[in-house]
């Protein structure tokens, strides 16, 4: 059996049999030395895992180094990606869990994003579920721990017996959250929060919203009041409030009314909307082909005069 892959020591991991699926399986989880793009201190006493279980809990990854080590104690920390908080892994960042999935982040306020880590609203899982092929990171206590490990495992493959690997989730069943329906059953119990604690978070993550607000009130404030050490003033959305715009003020508001005045004379000679204007237009072409119509008639009544006056009676 091989033990090694380019970099990963492989770690055969016995899956017990289950109602929904009686057939003893393994799984092939990866294992290296933590070595991230960002380096942290904890890195030299740390192991990058990949392609863990999609039912990982750190208790699962505590019990599995506990089989290989052959004694408990030597985990410090675990770090699952998906699960809250970040850390830097040597692929990619292990970030928080986006319960809705894959949502493009909007661009925000750092302090907001914050806020909303510090007060976050009830889980509604009682246990996480990953996405398969999911990576981990172990933190152990000190470096040899970690020599220990991968040690350990060469002599489980050397040893030829596939028994001797660990089985997953083993004696750990009243410890962990059950699965399957119970795992629904528990997530509708959960969407109706107590009210108590729910408003209690609203109105701690309120307080601190506030207080930031009236934080940035002052700080722009303090901007408008007059030039920093350089000279310069900064601008910002509102504008100055200080008496060199009080003028300006004065004659836009002038100027405003002036406006306002002239719309209303508008409105009380000609109209001020479209079917106003249109309506007066008609009326006066109106009266312009009545009185086109008067003067004809009454030329037809000046000609026909005419024409009776030239007549002569026959001899």
């Amino acid at each position: 059996m091989i033990s090694t892959i380019k970099d990963y020591t492989i770690l055969p991991l016995i899956l017990p049999q289950t109602p929904s699926f009686p057939v003893q399986a393994t799984h092939t989880l990866y294992l290296r030395p933590h070595a991230p793009k960002i380096p942290t201190e904890a890195d030299e006493r740390s192991l990058f895992l990949v392609n863990i279980p999609i039912d990982t809990t750190p208790t699962h990854l505590r019990a599995v180094f506990a089989s290989v080590l052959g004694g408990a104690g030597r985990v410090e920390d675990v770090f699952i990606e998906g699960e809250k908080g970040v850390q830097q892994s040597s692929t990619l960042a292990i970030a928080p869990p986006n319960a809705g999935g894959s949502r493009k982040r909007k661009r925000g306020n750092d302090e907001d994003d914050a806020d909303a880590s510090e007060y976050p609203l009830p889980d509604l899982w009682d246990r996480t579920l990953h996405r398969s092929g999911s990576t981990a990171v172990v933190v152990l206590v000190d470096n040899k721990s970690v020599e220990a490990v991968l040690k350990s495992i060469r002599k489980l493959h050397k040893s030829g017996k596939q028994g001797r690997f660990p089985v997953w989730g083993a004696g750990l069943e009243d410890k962990l959250a059950a699965l399957g329906s119970a795992r629904y059953e528990a997530h509708h119990a959960l969407r109706y929060p107590d009210p108590t604690s729910l408003q209690a978070n609203v109105d701690a993550f309120m307080t601190a919203f506030n207080a930031r607000e009236e934080s940035k009130r002052r700080e722009d404030a303090r901007k408008r009041s007059g030039p920093d050490e350089e000279g310069f003033v900064t601008v910002t959305r509102g504008g100055r409030a200080g008496p060199a715009r009080r003028g300006e003020a004065e004659e836009k508001r002038k100027e405003m009314e002036e406006r306002e005045e002239k719309k209303r004379r508008e409105m009380e000679t000609g109209g001020f909307y479209r079917f106003q204007v249109r309506e007066r237009r008609k009326k006066e072409q109106g009266e312009l082909v009545r009185r086109f119509e008067e003067d004809k008639r009454r030329v037809e009544k000046l000609r026909e005069g005419k024409g009776k006056r030239g007549l002569r009676p026959e001899s």
